[in-house]
């Protein structure tokens, strides 16, 4: 799938399952709001922990495999509700994407300078 659509398919594709379960992020009041990013904030440490189940963490256990296709599974669980999260907070793709290249420019900035001071300013633009 090479389309340049697809991250704005994610995001409507996600908005339709959220209306399904009864979530509807573009009419949530701030309580409800706090409420959502508190919830995914949650499921997605949970998807984390699961993720990290899928690797072989535990250095003293020798029983552990690499189990890739369920972290790949994962990491598609962690999109949903980080898009999910995304849309409470009232960012469409478009909104995301631009963010992610401003972000992107910041961090290689840092790179460039060696990021040994941390800036709270150099992110206000985003």
């Amino acid at each position: 799938m090479n389309n340049p659509d697809q991250l704005r398919e994610l995001f409507r594709m996600q908005q339709a399952l959220n209306a399904r379960i009864g979530v509807h992020t573009d009419t949530l009041t701030e309580e409800e709001k706090t409420k959502w990013i508190l919830n995914y904030c949650r499921a997605m440490g949970q998807e984390l922990a699961e993720l990290t189940d899928s690797v072989p963490w535990k250095w003293w256990a020798k029983y552990q495999k690499f189990d890739e296709q369920n972290a790949r599974v994962e990491v598609v669980d962690l999109f949903h509700f980080l898009i999910s999260m995304a849309q409470v907070l009232g960012m469409s793709a478009d909104d995301v994407f631009a963010a992610y290249v401003k972000k992107n420019e910041v961090n290689f900035k840092r790179q460039e300078t060696g990021y040994t001071a941390k800036d709270h300013g150099d992110s206000k633009h985003i």
